[in-house]
């Protein structure tokens, strides 16, 4: 089966780790309620990196320009397709719609202007 990715590089600060697990526990339950295959949140852990012997490639750090009390969250959603992403996205914003009013005091716990999303299509998928 031909797979759909929608991958995120957030920049989390460390004191707000707790508050935006919290945040991703619901967005998963959303959208897994909706029809995603998989969501998964990330924290950053070992993102040292090594010399590959063509160089040292660039860290998840330095990618997001993460400070030293911020960390690196990398995070993911995985749908049957393209079209199927675009069907359970739908779903979920029309969710939040609904429920606009138990989120319009909510503050986000990392700068959305700091967030990179795109969708993916899978080449080359491992799955047993």
């Amino acid at each position: 089966m031909a797979k759909y990715v929608d991958g995120f590089v957030i920049v989390v600060p460390k004191d707000k780790a707790v508050e935006y697990q919290k945040m991703a526990e619901g967005g998963k339950e959303v959208w897994m309620r909706n029809g995603a295959l998989e969501y998964m949140e990330c924290m950053g852990d070992d993102l040292e990196t090594k010399d590959m012997g063509g160089g040292k490639p660039l860290a998840f750090t330095e990618l997001a320009k993460a400070g030293p009390d911020e960390n690196v969250w990398f995070s993911f959603i995985v749908f049957e397709s393209r079209q199927h992403r675009d069907e359970v996205n739908a779903k979920v914003m029309a969710e939040m719609e609904r429920e606009a009013e138990k989120y319009k005091d909510v503050k986000m716990p990392f700068e959305t202007k700091r967030m990179a999303y795109g969708g993916f299509e899978v080449k080359v998928d491992g799955e047993k």
